[in-house]
Order: structure tokens, then C-alpha cells, then sequence
């Protein structure tokens, strides 16, 4: 295991705020993850494009890098086990060149196949859990890797049991995805509806690309972490009432009411393309907070708290971060 010392903040957060960590740990395998003993553990970091720093980082920090990929395939299925370490959207590529459906509409998500279960990532209609068939969790008090079948993993909207239960009590080293030998098409969701039913699992890769990179900024051209908020849920009177004065406002049924875009309702408060002290809403998605050249995070935590409360007091919608921020003792920090 390697021992990085004081290393700049910006190496390992997309937003990259000019701060500091102190100690970081590169993990190669099991065997490493052993050497630690607790009470006190490493903050797990994938590849920090869903991670900000908002101080010095004091704790140490841990990355996961095994990348080996394996496979066991009958004459309709391949089951892949990945390692933590691999980068999603190359994962997604490699399964298209393989003629492997059943990520294709995840392409060009940023981040690790190991942070991909945490918030449970989804795009064009497919979240992670429709295609997951467990995740390889190493325990630290356990000390040993537990298998957690996908139906334990408590899989929800931008959740799981990682960010709740199991926070901060292991390492995401593997994940068991179920994909498909058959064309598995899934283009009901807006941008791809145009697609013909016959679509190549190439054709349906490249749109999505197309897409996120014709509404989202490169995190590598202008800091940002993605989709900042979770899109909410709120009941059907709320929908109703809400729509009543804002007859455009959009609306998804799900099982425990209806989601609305945070897009759409920042849009309305005013936000899109707003920029104040070189932080701000990006002019395409509004859902995205662009770093233009901060110094500290300030300004960052003040935009968070302006739009909750100005979404709040419009609409009676409390937005949630899905960004993870964390403050100089590795904490979950959340701006009121």
C-alpha cells in the first residue's frame, strides 16, 4: 500500500477547491485493506467526481484501485465481476465493444464502478440496481469481503444501503453485473424515444453520449460534480397544488409519489447561469454547480443554502444534495 502525504485536493475532487489532505492511501488489494485496525477508518474515495472537499482534509483518505474484470456466461447472460478500482464510463465501453447490452444508457457517467452502487447511479431510464446481481463489500470490523446480494443492497433513488447502514463501515471492492447477450433496447425516456426500435447497441451508447456532452459541462474544462441536487419526490396533492400555479412544472409518477426535476425548479427561482463570487449554476443545466475559480468554499456553501431557500420558500421543496461534502473531519456537511 502506498502513503501519500499532503498531497493537493484538487488531484482527487472534480470541483477541485484549492484545499489540502493530508494523508492519503492507495489500496491495491484485500491484503492492504487488512493493514487497517480501528476504531477510527479512512474516508473511501472513489475517483471524486461526486466529492467535495470543503476544508482540509485532517482524516486520511482511501482509495480502492484493483481493476481486474472476470466473467461467467451461459447462452443468454454474461455475469461480469469488476473490481472497485475500474473506471465506470471505460467499463460501459468495453461492454459495448463486447456486444453486451445493459449499460449503454449509463455511458459517460464519471467515477469508479465501486461508487457506482452507493448512490445508485442512473441515466436514460436504467439505474445500476437493474443490472446489479451483488456487491463485494470488505468489512472493516469483520475484516473479511460479504457478499450482499442486489435485493439486500436496499437500492432506491440516488441510495442504498452503503450511504446509510454500511457508511463508513467498509470498502466497495467488486460489483457482480448481470448483462445481456440479447439486444435489450431501453429508449422510452426522453432524447432517445427518436432512436428506431432496432437501434445497435452502438447507436444507443453514442446518443447518450451525445447527449450528457451537449447539456453537461467537462468536469475537466470547468470544475463541477454533475447533477448537484436529487431530483425530489413529492406527494400528488403537492404536484397538483405546485402545478396549479406553474402549469409547465414536469412530473414522473413513481411508487411513493411524483419526482419533479431540480433542473426545472432552479430554472424558476431564478438560478440558470447565475454566477456570484466565481461560483454558479451552468447556463445549459441549471442542475450543475460550476467551480469558475474559487479560492475557498465560502461562496459554494452560500449558493447551496440561497437555492434550498429559495426553492423552499417557492415551492415548499427541500432539496438534497447528492454531492458528497465533506468538511476538514470527513463529514457529510449539508449548508442550511
Amino acid at each position: 500500500m502506498q502513503l501519500l502525504r499532503q498531497q493537493a485536493a484538487e488531484q482527487y475532487s472534480s470541483f477541485r477547491l484549492p484545499y489540502q489532505l493530508d494523508q492519503v492511501f492507495l489500496a491495491a488489494d484485500i491484503a492492504d485493506l487488512m493493514q487497517f485496525s480501528g476504531p477510527d477508518y479512512p474516508t473511501v474515495l472513489g475517483e471524486g467526481t461526486n466529492t467535495i472537499f470543503l476544508a482540509t482534509q485532517h482524516k486520511p483518505v482511501l482509495r480502492y484501485l484493483a481493476k481486474g474484470i472476470s466473467q461467467h456466461a451461459d447462452t443468454e447472460h454474461v455475469l461480469l465481476h469488476v473490481e472497485a478500482g475500474h473506471n465506470w464510463h471505460q467499463l460501459v465501453s468495453w461492454t459495448v465493444e463486447q456486444q453486451l447490452w445493459g449499460l449503454e444508457n449509463l455511458a459517460l457517467i464519471p467515477g469508479s464502478v465501486g461508487a457506482a452502487p452507493v448512490q445508485n447511479i442512473g441515466a436514460y431510464g436504467v439505474e445500476l440496481s437493474d443490472r446489479c446481481s451483488y456487491v463485494d463489500f470488505y468489512d472493516w470490523q469483520r475484516r473479511e469481503v460479504v457478499r450482499i446480494p442486489a435485493s439486500e443492497c436496499q437500492f432506491a433513488y440516488r441510495d442504498s444501503i452503503f450511504k446509510q447502514q454500511l457508511q463508513g463501515r467498509g470498502v466497495i471492492v467488486a460489483l457482480g453485473l448481470t448483462l445481456s447477450r440479447q439486444p435489450l433496447p431501453v429508449l422510452d425516456y426522453p432524447g432517445l424515444k427518436a432512436l428506431p426500435k432496432t437501434a445497435s447497441l452502438q447507436q444507443i451508447f453514442e446518443t447518450v453520449i451525445q447527449i450528457r456532452q451537449s447539456k453537461l459541462p467537462d468536469y475537466r474544462q470547468l470544475p463541477n460534480c454533475g447533477s448537484f441536487f436529487k431530483n425530489p419526490v413529492i406527494t400528488e396533492r403537492q404536484f397538483q397544488l405546485i402545478r396549479h400555479g406553474y402549469p409547465t412544472l414536469p412530473g414522473y409518477p413513481q411508487a411513493d409519489g411524483v419526482k419533479v426535476p431540480a433542473a426545472w425548479l432552479i430554472e424558476q427561482a431564478g438560478f440558470k447561469g447565475v454566477v456570484v463570487d466565481n461560483v454558479g449554476c451552468y447556463q445549459k443545466q441549471p442542475l450543475v454547480i460550476v467551480n469558475y475559480g474559487l479560492a475557498d468554499s465560502a461562496p459554494l456553501l452560500a449558493l447551496i443554502a440561497t437555492i434550498r431557500s429559495t426553492v423552499m420558500r417557492h415551492f415548499a421543496i427541500e432539496l438534497e444534495p447528492e454531492v458528497r461534502l465533506l468538511n476538514s473531519a470527513g463529514q457529510h456537511h449539508v449548508p442550511a
